[in-house]
């Protein structure tokens, strides 16, 4: 389809939190919101880095900090907000660490990170959600969901650690729980819409982050150099989630089109038969809730 972040209709009023909006693909995303009117908070690692980005956006955003690999970090993001929330769009993550890591509270860096962080971010934050109107949430999954498999159950153990394998694990347990969440919201008569998107293959910081494949300093040094060349802008890996924020259907996947949906125009993005099994999905949520303590009242 032909959407452009043009497209995006005004979103004055409206209260957004963008996780890793410091940087990338967030950054750009929370950027286009702010433009059109949302009063955007950017929940990020690094303050510093969030408030000299804020610093570019329209309107008057706000930069809290949220460390999605503490589950401590979490709670106190939600225990502080005040008020209604529009959308929420879960999108930082940590991306191949070449060796096993952990996060504070014991589980495998991105497992831990990119989905338990986001899924326990969304449940404490589901009061406020319900407090809006027309409350959604936009969860970032990648192409590499296709290498994950029925053992992101699980979470990435040590035992078999492989960088891209557990990424692909993190990134299907992103669209599971996508998935699971619109199910669940349906069945409830909630009004809450719950998308998922990918960005393609984008230019962004994430490759460089010390936390992943950083780590490598040939690649750490390499990176900002090689990938504008090769990848697309992270201003065009941001429209996806846009239009997942905005337009997308409930559960619907959004990603571009072209080159096996590494970039080009949005349109609906292919799920890996494993991220179309609702069993995988119940199974995954109920271990959610058992590894967080956190449940969800729809």
């Amino acid at each position: 389809m032909s959407w452009k972040p043009a497209d995006l209709p005004d979103l004055t009023g409206r209260t957004v939190v963008v996780t890793g909006g410091n940087s990338g693909i967030g950054t750009r995303t929370a950027h286009e919101l702010a433009a059109h009117g949302a009063t955007v908070v950017l929940a990020c690692r690094d303050v510093e880095s969030g408030r000299s980005v804020a610093t570019s956006m329209a309107g008057s955003p706000r930069v809290e900090r949220l460390d999605l690999a503490s589950q401590a970090s979490v709670h106190a993001f939600a225990e502080s907000w005040e008020g209604p929330l529009d959308l929420l769009v879960n999108n930082a993550g940590v991306m191949t660490p070449p060796r096993y890591r952990e996060t504070e509270d014991g589980f495998e860096l991105q497992f831990g990170t990119n989905h338990l962080g986001h899924f326990a971010l969304t449940g404490l934050l589901l009061p406020a959600l319900l407090e809006s109107s027309a409350p959604r949430v936009v969860t970032v999954s990648s192409i590499a969901h296709h290498n994950g498999r029925d053992t992101v159950l699980e979470g990435n153990p040590e035992s078999t650690y492989s960088p891209e394998r557990a990424y692909g694990n993190s990134k299907l347990a992103n669209l599971l729980f996508a998935q699971e969440l619109q199910k669940r919201a349906t069945a409830a008569l909630s009004p809450l819409v719950s998308t998922a998107a990918h960005p393609g293959i984008s230019a962004t910081g994430l490759v460089a982050d010390p936390n992943g494949m950083g780590a490598n300093r040939l690649v750490r040094a390499a990176a900002p150099f090689v990938m504008p060349v090769i990848f697309q802008s992270a201003s065009a890996g941001a429209n996806p989630t846009l239009y997942a924020a905005t337009a997308g259907e409930p559960g619907s996947y959004t990603g571009p089109q072209w080159l096996r949906e590494t970039r080009g125009p949005v349109g609906p993005a292919r799920r890996s038969r494993f991220a179309r099994d609702a069993e995988l999905s119940l199974k995954l949520w109920e271990l959610s809730e058992l590894r967080t303590g956190v449940t969800f009242e729809l």
